[in-house]
């Protein structure tokens, strides 16, 4: 996940259609899992994730997104780098993914086509929470954030990686962050 230097970002194409990631794919090797309640009504929070060119606005550990191309549903294909922080080091991260959006669900979906994890699929879900009385509460909202991957095609090591290094401490390790930077924005009303 070394991050390429960033470069002048061109304006994006248009993409005429969105992309169609479909389903999420079951049973992958590696299964991520960061969510978290927000203080917030599922339009703000949802709005804040899948407007990913404003991130680095939001969250310090994002160096920057782009998109590449734009589609009509407000995903297409978008590059990404963040930092993962180490103590006083910062590691660089890149990819790119084609992203997806659903309103109506609401889901934020994406496919890594590019970088160390490419192949690995994203979803983001919204959800209003339910009080003990069953009614929902409007002004909060479960977000929950999936990564699923086989790992990188490396002969012997590309599992050994994916569960032991790339999952748990950057996968994990930037998402984490992302999450709680966004879930800070979306309390403050950002």
């Amino acid at each position: 996940m070394t991050a390429p230097a960033p470069a002048a970002p061109a304006a994006p194409r248009q993409r005429s259609r969105p992309f169609d990631l479909g389903p999420m794919p079951l049973g992958r090797k590696l299964i991520t899992v960061d969510e978290a309640v927000v203080a917030a009504p599922v339009a703000r929070i949802f709005e804040l994730a899948w407007r990913v060119e404003d991130w680095p606005r939001h969250l310090a550990h994002y160096r920057f997104v782009r998109f590449r191309t734009q589609a009509p549903d407000g995903g297409g294909l978008v590059e990404m780098s963040a930092n993962r922080p180490f103590g006083v080091a910062d590691w660089p991260t890149w990819w790119l993914s084609e992203m997806s959006v659903d309103r109506e669900a609401p889901e934020v979906r994406y496919r890594h086509v590019d970088g160390v994890t490419r192949g690995m699929d994203v979803s983001w879900t919204f959800a209003p929470v339910k009080g003990s009385d069953g009614v929902r509460d409007p002004g909060r909202t479960h977000v929950r954030i999936v990564h699923v991957w086989d790992g990188p095609d490396w002969p012997l090591i590309g599992t050994v990686a994916a569960l032991g290094v790339i999952g748990p401490v950057f996968v994990h390790g930037i998402a984490s962050r992302t999450l709680a930077g966004l879930k800070a924005a979306a309390e403050s009303g950002a």
